[in-house]
């Protein structure tokens, strides 16, 4: 059975949590965000803990990033 991602907001302040996370960034080279993008994603996927949750976020995110299905490759 696949896993059924929510897709509803559910932080209680999505902007202040956007904000933060843009500024950890501030500074940083390309290679040093790209690393911390990767070290963030890890630690939040240790906090799902779901393998089918984790494969269905990255399937959904891929069809997001391939093709006509939303914004092109970079």
């Amino acid at each position: 059975m696949a896993a059924s991602i929510n897709e509803s907001p559910a932080l209680r302040d999505p902007d202040a949590f956007y904000a933060r996370l843009v500024s950890l960034h501030d500074g940083l080279d390309a290679d040093a965000s790209n690393r911390m993008n990767a070290t963030i994603i890890l630690l939040m996927a240790n906090q799902i803990g779901d393998d089918a949750m984790l494969h269905a976020i990255l399937d959904r995110a891929e069809r997001t990033w391939s093709g006509d299905a939303g914004p092109a490759r970079r």
